[in-house]
């Protein structure tokens, strides 16, 4: 059982920092970048995709981060803006950085990937002294992602986030989001990695980015429990690790393991689900619905994700969702 403690007293529900950034979608599926033509634009980023499926559920949202001073910083800020999501804490670049890009490449249902372009990218210039902590201290959950820890200054100043989320009581979500090309080593993305998670009420990761974060840790089996326990000496109150097509495990810090169902897709491209994945869980987590159910509900949403062709654009509506595990059940 979870003892999150949200505080429904605070006027916003869900605040999220770090990157934003534009994804160029392949028009021609199932085929190599080397024949890809056309690309459609969307906003993308992790924590982006994230907030924007809270938003699309109902939530009040913001956002803090930073974007370019060109077309590209403005196309992401409106496109915000017509989420719902609050940008005051959304700060322009003015030393001539850029989006970053990520080019996808659908070579089919089952083999995509990214082409990503980071270097001199906005988002990572956001500074401590532009986190406003007003906008954190009125928010019941907080989410980092591991890419903004990627580099200076955007790593200090998502810890000066976690000092005010932790000064207001605010509770924190680490959705680790492991990109090995902004890293300067193995042993930098542990250390920090690790630093942040300490701060962190509920930890979210594939097998795969908790085993880079256990680089200094004996886990030889690469056991899920006892990756999970040791969190739960510091803050945590839910870890959760994913496994691809085998589902997820969510271990809470009485003891306790939850596993929820997945679902069928017409599967287009795999990335996006991650973040949908997260958006369900985290709503149903702050709605107080049992663990299994907001598990059921991120993968709803997953599975909804992976089905388009887009990631931010499609982040579904609690109606979307709900008609899906419906139509689901019926098909059983």
């Amino acid at each position: 059982m979870s003892t999150l403690a949200f505080d429904f007293s605070k006027p916003v529900d869900f605040v999220a920092i770090g990157r934003l950034c534009i994804d160029l979608n392949a028009n021609e599926i199932n085929r190599p970048m080397e024949d890809t033509v056309t690309f459609t634009k969307y906003v993308g980023g992790s924590p982006a995709n994230i907030c924007i499926g809270m938003s699309r559920l109902g939530m009040s949202t913001g956002f803090i981060g930073k974007v370019s001073n060109d077309q590209m910083g403005r196309f992401i800020t409106r496109y915000l803006q017509q989420n719902s999501i609050d940008t005051r804490n959304v700060v322009t670049d003015h030393s001539g950085a850029v989006t970053g890009l990520a080019f996808t490449e659908i070579k089919s249902p089952t083999d995509c990937s990214i082409l990503m372009y980071r270097d001199n990218a906005a988002d990572l210039l956001l500074t401590p002294g532009e986190v406003q902590e007003e906008r954190i201290a009125e928010a019941k959950l907080l989410l980092i992602s591991g890419t903004a820890l990627a580099k200076s200054p955007s790593r200090e100043a998502v810890f000066q986030a976690l000092q005010y989320a932790r000064r207001h009581g605010v509770v924190v979500a680490f959705d680790l989001d492991y990109r090995p090309y902004t890293w300067s080593s193995d042993e930098e993305t542990a250390v920090y990695y690790n630093l942040a998670a300490e701060y962190c009420h509920i930890v979210i990761g594939t097998r795969e980015e908790f085993d880079m974060m256990e680089r200094f840790e004996s886990n030889p089996d690469k056991s899920d429990r006892v990756t999970a326990s040791k969190w739960f000496d510091y803050r945590a109150e839910i870890v959760v690790i994913k496994h691809g097509k085998e589902g997820s495990i969510a271990y809470t810090k009485d003891g306790s393991s939850h596993r929820a169902r997945s679902f069928k897709a017409q599967v287009i491209k795999t990335f996006g689900a991650g973040d949908s994945y997260a958006a369900g869980l985290l709503y149903g987590l702050m709605k107080g619905w049992p663990i299994e159910r907001s598990m059921t509900y991120g993968s709803a949403a997953a599975a909804i994700v992976v089905s388009s062709h887009s990631c931010s654009d499609a982040m579904p509506t609690a109606r979307q969702i709900d008609e899906f595990i419906e139509s689901s059940q019926a098909d059983e």
